[in-house]
């Protein structure tokens, strides 16, 4: 078989050119939309990209999802061109974050159970919460070693 496949290999047809195709994501964009016409231009602007799949639009949220194998810049930019100001989603649901109600987190503009993304909010390595040392004051594995005693 060796000598079959060092033959093959001159016979058959390779391509050159390599195909970058962008990985499936989803993209979700903050965008005021105030009627059914604003909601019409925004969904047309962005339904005819390439590698689309869905458009989703939640017009309460002011929330444009898009999911495909698009560019998350490109979605953004041709929004932007309708001449509706857009930004990328800066909220995320209130349960995944540490520490809600630190200095920037609550934003009362945000739909209800989110918080705005920011850096205080998540606990640092080198911060010690107080959960943190009121539970290494106690250990499980040796019940006569607490430390407050």
């Amino acid at each position: 078989m060796g000598a079959f496949d060092y033959i093959s290999s001159f016979c058959s047809v390779s391509s050159t050119k390599t195909s970058k195709r962008k990985p499936m994501q989803t993209v979700e964009i903050k965008v005021k939309m105030d009627c059914d016409g604003c909601e019409r231009r925004v969904r047309n602007s962005v339904i005819n990209m390439r590698g689309v799949k869905t458009v989703d639009i939640n017009r309460k949220q002011s929330r444009l999802t898009v999911t495909g194998n698009v560019d998350p810049n490109r979605v953004l930019k041709r929004v932007k061109n309708t001449g509706k100001r857009a930004e990328f989603w800066p909220y995320i649901p209130q349960h995944v974050v540490y520490y809600p109600y630190a200095s920037g987190a609550y934003d009362k503009r945000a739909p209800a159970g989110h918080v705005r993304n920011v850096a205080q909010a998540y606990p640092t390595a080198s911060s010690n919460a107080p959960e943190e040392k009121f539970a290494s004051l106690f250990s499980d594995d040796n019940v006569h070693a607490c430390s407050i005693m």
